[in-house]
């Protein structure tokens, strides 16, 4: 067997990480430099990336933390060149910016259990829903014809796309976002299909519910027990839990090793705990 894929090493390969200065992309960021890549942190968050940056340096490993604006393509073409001068070109994107907004979130699950003052379907602001849109799906598409360049050039790349399980079936209360994420997982097959003759693959992770700072107080009470929203997402997921950051990464490696993954490409991963795969029934 030439090869037995037990082990993934990046050495030498540099992973450009967009959304690194928060909690997850920060540790994909952290995992791809342990395994020995040369990471390009890139965040709005200048403060965050760069110290994530200082404490991967401290600890021997190679990273550079770099300000960027996903939805600014200037701003992006001159972090592009100066991750060229710092690390060289770009082998792996990952496109982990993205996000919703309260402007294009619902109060309640169903239009005819809406009460007086609560923020229904008919109150979303056009504004809020256009940038959960921006972010996810432009958020995403520029960096890739940014980053994607240095790939075509040298004939092989990954590219790695975040969507979420609920691409696959919309979640109550989030329609932006679900369309947004359905819109990325689409734009992953289209991108992997598109760049398949240049030696580049394109696929994407759909993680499930992931407890963070961010949904910490959606999921669960004051006093630690699961919200009723959240007792409804346990009760949809097979393995009655939910997922871990760490457990991400494994998938993430997978699908950007080129060896262990070769003949992979346009392929969205849900890592949820089998929420998407479950009917209720």
């Amino acid at each position: 067997m030439a090869y037995l894929p037990l082990h993934h090493d990046f050495t030498g390969k540099v992973v450009v990480v967009t959304g690194a200065g928060g909690v997850l992309c920060g540790d994909m960021a952290r995992a791809y430099a342990i395994a020995g890549a040369k990471v390009a942190a890139l965040d709005l968050n200048e403060e965050a990336v760069l110290k994530l940056a200082e404490e991967l340096k401290a600890e021997g490993y190679i990273c550079e933390g770099y300000k960027a604006n996903v939805l600014d393509r200037e701003v992006l073409e001159a972090v592009h060149q100066q991750v060229l001068a710092d690390l060289g070109p770009c082998d792996i994107l990952i496109n982990g910016a993205g996000g919703n907004n309260p402007r294009a979130t619902t109060d309640n699950e169903y239009q005819h259990e809406a009460k007086e003052g609560q923020k229904t379907f008919f109150d979303l602001d056009a504004a809020g829903v256009d940038f959960v849109f921006k972010l996810n799906f432009q958020g995403t598409l520029l960096p890739t014809q940014v980053f994607a360049k240095d790939m075509v050039e040298r004939k092989s790349g990954n590219i790695l796309n975040i969507s979420s399980m609920n691409a696959f079936t919309p979640l109550t209360k989030i329609p932006a976002y679900s369309g947004a994420k359905a819109g990325i997982s689409n734009f992953t097959q289209w991108l992997a299909t598109h760049f398949a003759g240049t030696g580049i693959r394109c696929n994407a992770i759909a993680p499930g519910f992931i407890v963070s700072n961010q949904n910490r107080a959606l999921l669960f009470n004051a006093d630690g027990t699961p919200t009723a929203r959240s007792n409804k997402i346990l009760g949809g997921t097979p393995m009655g839990r939910f997922a871990d950051s760490e457990e991400l990464l494994g998938g993430m490696f997978f699908l950007t090793d080129d060896k262990a993954a070769s003949a992979v490409t346009g392929v969205i991963l849900p890592i949820d705990c089998g929420f998407a795969a479950y009917s209720g029934v």
